[in-house]
């Protein structure tokens, strides 16, 4: 009786198994099949969407002998849910093959035995969407090289065993945590994210009207135009009073404008003129792809920074020193002018110079300092600058014929002798870099006090150097603020080694956030944003050089 049952058994139970042995060579070899083709000429397509992976989805593939890897339910609506949020970090879900996924998972949720290719076809889809998402959410989707030949914060995925790692969040059902770490994890990039979903909530409630043009407004006036003006500010939360149909400009309203005005990088003098009322009248899906851009700066360069750093802010014209993450000081500053920009790149700051001799860059002297010498013959003695030749040997100017130059080669340098009235001040933060741009000092501190301070001819102008002298010395018994004065005292130059060489980043940032949180609108003085955006709204591609490291290739 016992046999009869295990025969009977065997004979009901070896059909099924031999149908999903079957079933299963099948869905190997159509994934088998379709792999090859990636890579090739013909390429592959699913649904009419190209699979972009030509290298991480072949290894990922073979390492597994072909078997499906999205066999976990849980997996798949976490990555499907990810791809439909990802407006909320700036992305476009269509670049993850969001449609064409949602056609797949009807077809094959609608079919008690789905046929291996279309199996096959979901498996691969859902494999390349993940692959794209991390490379994005990883060092974003916009290529900086691309835009800045000078860029030097390049990153990359990691190496093919740590992308094929990801494999393993697919079998465990852990795809929503894994794509969460893949964000870079600083906390300005969660701040970013939530200004973006509030002005996408302004968006979605209709925005702001703009306000008409006209005289400018000012405290105390009466004006029809002061109604638009309250309704507009209490969209964005700087006019919270009751009242917002009185036409007279009250004080409640003036500290409204004055706090718009501090958030939008304007002087708060709280009248609305023609840079208030041009800030006023940006429409809210401006301020929506301003965020997008900062957000894709974000995850280009928030990966691994050190523990402390100097973060040269050059469009917020700051300065921040940051020490176990935090900011510990900041200061005003003077950046390039929009003709001469100050770059943006990492390097260190290794050493500093307290009363510093300026060599007139080539550049400057060409433009600036040669056509001021033909004016003013009394110009060099002015600026306390002396002419040498090549080799350093002072060179009498009056046995110079000015009148040939610039036209011609200038065969000589000029340099600025140290004191008051040196272009670099009395001292200046040395890091290597090809631009010959370095932090520094200036005897024009009075342009300090204006709220928009592109000055310079791409070095940064420092407010306060010696608090920052101090703070990189971080010795307070040789190297106090006391100690730094009595050596500038002296007038002789010298080079000061750090005890402890610091990275320095020189960033462009068109977001910032102030004490409470709010974020804070610059002004792009350099153009720089609308490349960012154009690539943003681009159709999908792995950039020209590698994205996994140790690779040639770039996927």
């Amino acid at each position: 009786m016992l046999q009869s049952r295990f025969l009977l058994f065997v004979l009901l139970v070896l059909p099924v198994t031999s149908l999903m042995a079957a079933r299963d060579a099948a869905l190997r070899d159509e994934i088998s099949s379709m792999v090859a083709q990636i890579g090739t000429p013909a390429a592959l397509e699913i649904q009419g969407e190209a699979i972009s992976s030509v290298i991480v989805i072949p290894a990922l593939y073979q390492q597994r002998d072909y078997a499906p890897l999205w066999t976990n339910k849980y997996s798949i609506r976490q990555l499907l849910a990810a791809i439909r949020s990802i407006g909320a970090d700036g992305l476009d879900p269509a670049d993850y093959h969001l449609a064409a996924l949602e056609r797949l998972q009807q077809q094959v949720s609608s079919s008690a035995a789905p046929p291996p290719a279309q199996l096959a076809e979901y498996d691969l889809l859902l494999t390349d969407s993940l692959v794209r998402l991390g490379y994005h959410l990883m060092i974003g989707k916009v290529d900086p090289v691309e835009l800045d030949q000078n860029w030097n914060m390049d990153k990359t995925v990691g190496d093919l065993d740590t992308v094929l790692a990801m494999a393993d969040a697919v079998s465990n059902g852990t795809v929503d945590q894994l794509i969460d770490s893949l964000r870079p994890q600083a906390p300005i990039y969660a701040q970013m994210k939530a200004a973006l979903a509030r002005y996408q909530r302004f968006a979605e409630e209709g925005g702001w009207q703009p306000l008409p043009d006209g005289p400018a407004l000012k405290p105390g006036m009466s004006d029809p135009r002061i109604t638009a003006l309250r309704q507009r500010l209490a969209v964005t939360g700087e006019f919270t009073g009751t009242d917002r149909q009185s036409s007279v400009y009250d004080e409640a309203l003036e500290q409204a404008v004055r706090l718009f005005q501090r958030r939008h990088g304007l002087e708060d003098d709280g009248i609305i003129g023609k840079g208030t009322l041009q800030a006023l009248n940006v429409p809210v899906e401006q301020r929506i792809d301003q965020l997008r851009v900062n957000l894709e700066r974000a995850r280009w360069i928030l990966r691994d920074l050190p523990e402390d750093y100097v973060l040269v802010d050059i469009a917020g014209f700051h300065v921040r020193l940051v020490r176990d993450g935090n900011i510990v000081w900041e200061t005003r500053a003077q950046v390039g002018k929009p003709y001469r920009k100050t770059p943006v790149f990492r390097s260190r700051i290794t050493y500093m110079d307290v009363n510093p001799t300026w060599t007139v860059p080539p550049t400057i002297l060409r433009k600036d300092v040669l056509p001021a010498i033909k004016r003013d013959p009394e110009y060099l003695q002015e600026k306390n600058m002396r002419v040498l030749d090549r080799q350093g040997s002072p060179v009498d100017p009056a046995t110079i014929d000015w009148s040939i130059y610039p036209g011609t080669g200038f065969p000589y340098m000029v340099r600025q002798d140290p004191g008051p009235g040196n272009a670099l001040g009395r001292v200046k933060f040395m890091f290597p870099n090809k631009h010959a741009v370095y932090l520094h000092d200036t005897p024009s501190k009075s342009l300090f006090n204006r709220t928009e301070r592109a000055f310079s001819s791409g070095c940064i102008r420092i407010e306060n150097p010696y608090d920052f002298a101090e703070l990189l010395m971080d010795d307070p018994g040789t190297w106090s603020r006391e100690d730094i004065q009595k050596v500038i005292e002296t007038r002789e130059t010298r080079s000061v080694t750090l005890p402890q060489p610091i990275t320095v980043l020189l960033l462009y940032w068109t977001v910032d956030f102030d004490e409470d949180g709010t974020v804070v609108f610059r002004q792009d003085i350099y153009d720089r944003d609308v490349p960012i955006l154009s690539g943003l709204q681009q159709p999908f591609r792995f950039r020209d050089r590698p994205v996994v490291s140790g690779l040639e290739q770039n996927q």
